[in-house]
């Protein structure tokens, strides 16, 4: 079978292809500094679904962006981390979550009500 090509005009859409969307920069960044059950990434992203939390790990697994380890105990283990290559997007992360620390607070100086609990 022969497969399309996939064609692009420009690299931020390479990128956009792999860890675009809603959820998977915040995935990413959640597993950018620890090793995470899905149970910890629910509760540390109250807004996502387990049906898509785990749609978007299979995700980043299929691209080689996280790796999933499974553990042969009852009840079954399973924990998330970034893989050496989605390692190398840690600059990239760390200037995604730079910019949106600092646009939230420029939002909260234009009178905007907002909140970020993070830990900067």
């Amino acid at each position: 079978m022969e497969s399309i090509e996939k064609r692009y005009n420009i690299g931020v859409e390479v990128t956009m292809d792999v860890i675009g969307g809603k959820w998977k920069p915040i995935i990413l960044c959640n597993l950018r500094h620890q090793v995470m059950r899905t149970s910890e990434l629910l509760r540390a992203i109250p807004n996502i679904s387990q049906k898509m939390l785990t749609q978007q790990l299979r995700e980043l697994e299929q691209d080689n962006i996280v790796d999933r380890k499974s553990y042969n105990q009852i009840p079954p283990k399973v924990e998330y981390s970034l893989s050496d290559y989605g390692e190398s997007l840690g600059e990239i992360l760390d200037l995604l979550c730079s910019w949106g620390e600092t646009h939230a607070n420029h939002l909260i100086d234009n009178g905007e009500a907002i909140s970020l609990n993070c830990d900067s």
